[in-house]
Formats: C-alpha cells, sequence, structure tokens
C-alpha cells in the first residue's frame, strides 16, 4: 500500500517507531520502513545484538547511526532473538536498499502472538492517519 508516496506491504505489521515485522509461524522478521529509513537518509552503522537475547516489546534493543541520526531500535515482539542480518554489519546501506527484503534486521521468536494486536497494519486508518502525521512531522527532513 501506498501512504503519501511510501510503500508499505500489506502484509507487514507496523510500529509507531518506524518498523516493521514480518510473522512466519512464532518467528517475526523486523526491519526499518521505506519511511523510517527516509527519515534517517543513509544508514553508516548497526550495533547487531546478539542471537539468544530476550527482547521484549517497545524496548530498545540495538542501534542504527546515519551521519546526523543515532537510532534506538525497540523491538516490535517479545521474545528471543533467533537471528541476525550479520550481513548489516558490513553492508549497513542494505538498511536503505532493501528495507523489506535484504535490510532486515532481527529475527525473533514471539513468546507472546497477542502483541500483534499492539501493532498496525497498513490498510488501517490509524496507520494511514500516523503516516500523514510523521510526513508532516519530517517535511524539512524529507525535502518536501
Amino acid at each position: 500500500m501506498q501512504i503519501s508516496g511510501y510503500e508499505f506491504p500489506d502484509d507487514l505489521y507496523y510500529d509507531k517507531l518506524h518498523s516493521w515485522a514480518r510473522v512466519d509461524g512464532n518467528i517475526v522478521t523486523q526491519g526499518l520502513t521505506v519511511f523510517g529509513q527516509a527519515i534517517a537518509q543513509e544508514i553508516v552503522f548497526v550495533e547487531v545484538p546478539r542471537a539468544g537475547r530476550t527482547v521484549e516489546q517497545g524496548q530498545t534493543f540495538m542501534s542504527m547511526e546515519s551521519g546526523k541520526w543515532v537510532g534506538r531500535i525497540a523491538a516490535t515482539v517479545t521474545g528471543t532473538i533467533a537471528e541476525v542480518n550479520e550481513e548489516l554489519e558490513w553492508e549497513p546501506t542494505l538498511v536503505n536498499e532493501s528495507p523489506y527484503d535484504k535490510g532486515w534486521l532481527v529475527k525473533i521468536e514471539m513468546s507472546n502472538p497477542a502483541e500483534l494486536g499492539n501493532l498496525m497494519k497498513a490498510d488501517s486508518p490509524e496507520f494511514k492517519a500516523f503516516i500523514e502525521g510523521e510526513v508532516e512531522k519530517y517535511r524539512d527532513i524529507l525535502g518536501q
């Protein structure tokens, strides 16, 4: 789905920190949305967390940096980090180049699927209003 010129795949869940979550059974792959990376601009460093670490929904567990920004990334769900995208240590720009594919951040084995209800879907009026507000808020950064 396109919202304000940015792509948000319909099959994903989204949080208000510009992360996306793809659910496959009890594994949630998490990444940064096209809009999130547009605000951050070119990612130059990703602090990859260790696999096996327990994370909580909404709690910071990793960070990434662009030339002018340090972003704290919060978990979209509670669980255990099952896998990390090691490629990002050497190629952090994958977050910009392929945010919904090769630029994924972590895979979390979720412990409470009910938490998905705290996230938004691309076709929800709440998410559309949120993104439109964010576009207005970051108009200068986005060059609009």
